[in-house]
């Protein structure tokens, strides 16, 4: 049972730090004019594109490390539910606080903290996250067991 937590504890950590890791190479590589649009906070098509294949890469490696880490399947089904869960708990305030504000004004300069703490992205993508994610977290521990058995 301990090895079982561990994994998904491990599998959850790495995803974590892959997403923050890769999510920040990628706003310097694309800048605040690649990732948002004119003036604003809203998220260009380019951006939620990269977030979705970034995304579902960081699952899939926290997949395949979970399930290295349990030699087996639960925990890997774990850790998928882990992250349809806690995904859509934090897709509620994107959902329910859209267009509450005013729009938000953006200068053309923004640092990464800045551009994470007023990033907008539609309902919709705040929604389909987890389910990449658990996609990902699933086909990366297949991955782990294709390896096994070869």
């Amino acid at each position: 049972m301990g090895r079982i937590i561990g994994a998904v504890v491990v599998g959850y950590v790495v995803m974590a730090l892959l997403i923050f890791g890769t999510f920040t190479l990628a706003y310097l590589a694309m800048g605040a004019d690649g990732a948002f649009k004119p003036s604003s906070y809203d998220a260009t098509p380019l951006w939620l594109a990269v977030s979705f294949a970034l995304g579902l890469l960081a699952a899939v490696v926290a997949g395949f490390v979970c399930a290295s880490i349990a030699k087996g399947t639960k925990a890997p089904a774990i850790l998928a539910g882990a992250v349809l869960i806690l995904g859509l708990l934090m897709a509620i305030p994107v959902v329910t606080a859209r267009n509450a504000d005013a729009p938000k004004v953006r200068s053309s300069e923004v640092g990464n903290m800045d551009a994470m703490m007023n990033a907008e992205q539609p309902a919709w993508v705040a929604l389909l996250n987890p389910f990449v994610g658990v996609a990902g977290t699933l086909l990366g521990a297949s991955f782990k067991r294709r390896d096994a058995v070869a």
